[in-house]
């Protein structure tokens, strides 16, 4: 690939071309986030609520009684994510504008994790005062404030300041939200390794603003003043030294030590946040027993947990990377330490409330994992040791272990003004926030990093194909095995601004070593069906389906994506003349729509016609283990013009026995038909039917033919606001997805993922 790389300067492990980035941002509407009405807007009574003449009566609502400004506007789940550019990730002061894309995704994490809507504001100002009024005076307008990429020490007058002046809470999340993730991690090291934190000798290698917020959190957990050492350019900070500004003199200690080398004799703790390398093996080893090294610096730890292991195979060790265990992930906190915050109206977010986040993160890791959270260790569940001390970013039960535990510290602390009565009852309702989809597919995206495999791309030489492939190898999900003529592929790569392009491996079916094994193959399937062994050879010549095909099915390849040159159905002819369905199942399509609170699947959206009642019940069941495989407890509707024999009609003979055949199945999920999409979907209708085997809406709706599904799911595509996944291809001996023709290369990246981390299997 291209060596401009952000990531190759960050030497991250999930590598990019400034070009795709560029293209993600940019693609469709410009940037990360869009403002979407949560009221109707359709007619013009609608209109007439929402502004004017109807919104004069909240206004007025508000006036006499200001808390209910949370009860009429978004001001109780919005957060302002402002920054003036002066400490951009690590790129330095680049200017507000420049910081716009992050604080956009930094309101992206927080929608993602834990619903809360984030609104970026950047303010073109270096001078500190100007910033905190221009933040003060915004008071109105939000439920919290979450300050970022601010450089040090203007952060601390600035967090300090405007938590004094404002009655909202105010949150330095490049502060706090890595001190709260390393302090659980601390939590659970001196756990394993039989301390009591405050009997610990810690070293704090860094005097910026995290590594300031640690220090200060660790004490709160219990380590003692003359404990801890903090370090910076100049070595120690001890007392009497000159040079040191009010925010390091408070962590000044006596002590003889004078640099880093010195402090670390005897230390139990290393933590880092300063640079790569900082942290030498023979430091380590004058360090005491199983030390405890938190090497955080970005991109590049103080030391890499290779060689901390190298220099004490006894040490537990912690990065801010994902490709080593044990990562400081502020995405662990910040989302959920704001909802819980949110949800009780808290005016400030205290020290109380980030001990309590603090240790609850500590606490979930040394939980049994989840399975869903297992899937992304490729079915391995993680155990609580020296290698899982801190949860994963994707685990679901941050939602409510999290927020819970930071709403209650805050009503326990006093600073609350709208507790909450039933803390169980509140943990449920935060459970059912969010779609668990979202989280399902991140985690269906880490298992393919941990186990990568082999995927054809069979239509190599289009664009969007080939930088589907590009991000497919680049994300570390595995080999795309691209099919297609060596120099046009070659060329486009070039295009593309490939450089390391004879890294890629290319199959050309004109001259492939492998057409002899895959004409004798298929002559052994087709010979029979009027086939001559000519005609085969033609076939996988010309056809990069078969061709493509026929290196899954002879093992090159462990999965395929095509679909975007020709229609689903040309595309399935050509599959299906070389790989079949498993033995005894129907194979079938899914499309997946994915909102923010809610999922639902819709089968057979692409292969069968006119389904027989054996047919459809597969289907119902197939599709049912793709719904739990994805997160969500199956609930199984057969849609029908009628409902439950009204109106009566010819068709609903197939529906009737699909249902018996599941009866006889004793299959392990719900399921009712024959019924209408609205009964299936609207609650209120669904409650005049109380005999309906159904206690919610259903998730999974099995159509009565292929018309109506595939227009229902092209409609919803084009129609409807929800993510739509898709259409997925189910029942095949080997995986394969067929893309639609108008797919986007990150759409192609996404059914790469799910066909090779068997979703549809």
């Amino acid at each position: 690939m291209r060596r401009d790389k952000l990531a190759d300067k960050n030497k991250s492990n999930v590598e990019f071309s400034e070009r795709e980035a560029l293209l993600f941002h940019s693609h469709g509407r410009p940037g990360k986030i869009e403002i979407v009405a949560s009221k109707p807007m359709a007619t013009q009574r609608d209109l007439s609520l929402a502004y004017s003449p109807g919104v004069a009566v909240p206004v007025r609502a508000i006036a006499e009684d200001p808390s209910t400004a949370y009860d009429y506007t978004a001001k109780g789940n919005l957060v302002a994510v402002i920054s003036n550019g002066t400490a951009i990730l690590g790129l330095g002061n680049l200017g507000a504008l420049a910081s716009k894309p992050v604080m956009e995704g930094k309101a992206v994490l927080f929608k993602r994790f834990a619903d809360v809507d984030g609104i970026d504001i950047e303010l073109d100002t270096e001078d500190t005062d100007a910033f905190i009024n221009a933040v003060q005076i915004m008071e109105p307008s939000f439920g919290g404030i979450n300050l970022e990429d601010i450089g040090a020490p203007a952060c601390f007058i600035i967090e300090q300041t405007l938590r004094d002046r404002m009655n909202i809470p105010v949150f330095h999340d490049d502060q706090h939200g890595t001190a709260i993730i390393a302090a659980a991690g601390i939590i659970n090291a001196c756990l394993l390794t039989d301390r009591k934190v405050e009997d610990v000798k810690v070293v704090v290698n860094g005097a910026g603003a995290a590594a300031i917020a640690c220090a200060s959190l660790i004490k709160s957990l219990g380590v003692p003043h003359e404990n801890l050492t903090m370090c910076d350019r100049s070595g120690v900070i001890y007392r009497g030294r000159d040079n040191v500004d009010q925010w390091k003199s408070a962590h000044a200690i006596d002590t003889d030590a004078r640099d880093l080398n010195e402090a670390l004799k005897g230390a139990d703790v290393f933590l880092g946040l300063s640079a790569a390398g900082a942290l030498k093996p023979e430091m380590v080893k004058d360090m005491a027993d199983k030390p405890i090294i938190f090497a955080m610096a970005n991109p590049d730890p103080e030391i890499t947990p290779p060689d901390a292991k190298a220099a004490r195979p006894d040490a537990i060790v912690a990065t801010g990377r994902s490709d080593y265990p044990n990562q400081v992930n502020n995405v662990l906190g910040f989302p959920f330490i704001f909802r819980g915050a949110l949800d009780v109206r808290a005016t400030r977010i205290n020290e109380e409330m980030k001990v309590a986040a603090a240790q609850a993160i500590a606490e979930l890791a040394r939980e049994q994992v989840p399975e869903e959270v297992a899937a992304a260790y490729g079915g391995q569940a993680p155990v609580f040791g020296e290698d899982y001390i801190i949860p994963a970013p994707f685990d679901p039960r941050l939602m409510d272990v999290v927020s819970a535990a930071v709403a209650k510290a805050a009503m326990d602390s006093g600073v609350a003004q709208k507790p909450i009565d039933d803390l169980d009852e509140y943990r449920q309702s935060l459970k059912a926030r969010l779609n668990p989809t979202t989280s399902v597919l991140t985690q269906v995206y880490e298992k393919a990093r941990q186990a990568p495999k082999r995927v054809v791309f069979a239509e190599a030489e289009e664009d969007v194909v080939l930088r589907a492939a590009i991000m497919f190898r680049d994300g570390g999900y595995g080999v795309p095995v691209l099919v297609g003529r060596d120099d046009k592929v070659r060329a486009k790569l070039a295009e593309l601004g490939v450089s390391d392009i004879d890294n890629f491996e290319i199959h050309n079916s004109r001259k492939s070593p492998l057409v002899p094994d895959m004409v004798e193959m298929l002559y052994q399937r087709m010979q029979r069906r009027g086939a001559m062994r000519r005609d085969i050879k033609r076939l996988v010549n010309q056809e990069r389906n078969v061709f493509g095909s026929a290196l899954l099915k002879l093992g090159q390849a462990e999965a395929m994506i095509t679909g975007v040159t020709r229609t689903f159905s040309q595309s399935l002819r050509d599959v299906s003349k070389v790989i079949d369905p498993v033995p005894g199942r129907t194979s079938f399509g899914i499309h997946v729509m994915v909102g923010q609170h809610h999922t639902v699947f819709m089968a057979d959206t692409t292969v069968n016609e006119r389904p027989s009642a054996h047919e459809l019940a597969d289907i119902a069941e197939q599709t049912a283990a793709v719904a739990r495989k994805m997160g969500h407890e199956p609930r199984v509707a057969f849609l029908s013009y009628s409902t439950f024999g009204n109106p009566p009609g010819q068709w609903l003979g197939n529906i009737r026995d699909a249902v018996s055949i599941l009866d006889e199945r004793r299959v392990p999920f719900q399921y009712e038909g024959e019924m209408a999409p609205d009964v299936a979907l609207n609650p209120a209708l669904m409650a005049n039917y109380p005999f309906s085997r159904l206690d919610q809406p259903a998730n999974v709706l099995v159509m009565p033919g292929l018309q109506s599904a595939n227009l229902s799911a092209k409609m919803l595509r084009e129609l409807g606001g929800d993510a739509v996944i898709g259409p997925m291809l189910v029942g095949l001996e080997h995986p394969v997805q067929i893309a639609t023709m108008a797919s986007t290369a990150s759409e192609l990246v996404t059914l790469a993922v799910l066909a090779a981390g068997g979703i549809a299997d």
